[in-house]
């Protein structure tokens, strides 16, 4: 019978160390779900200004265009100046 009493204490200690990693673990998962909100929100506010404004589409497609132009050119005038570098060393 002396055990009952130790044996109730470890079974709280172990259901309040569960009830702490449950309240983590729903933490965490409120925290995802708040960033899946704020994407599919962010989704359907670039839905609407794409489908009232189609010329908004349009334009990010062309500065995509330009933005992978000068990334191209960017990365092949690294390359030069790394093969001259390495020539002049």
């Amino acid at each position: 019978m002396a055990d009952c009493p130790a044996s109730d204490m470890e079974l709280h200690e172990e259901n309040v160390k569960q009830l702490e990693e449950f309240s983590k673990d729903l933490e965490k998962m409120v925290e995802v779900m708040e960033n899946v909100s704020v994407q599919l929100t962010w989704m359907a506010y670039d839905m609407v200004v794409l489908r009232t404004a189609p010329e908004v589409g349009e334009s990010l497609r062309r500065l995509e265009e330009e933005f992978l132009q000068c990334k191209a050119v960017l990365e092949s005038t690294c390359v030069e100046a790394r093969s001259r570098s390495s020539r002049s060393n």
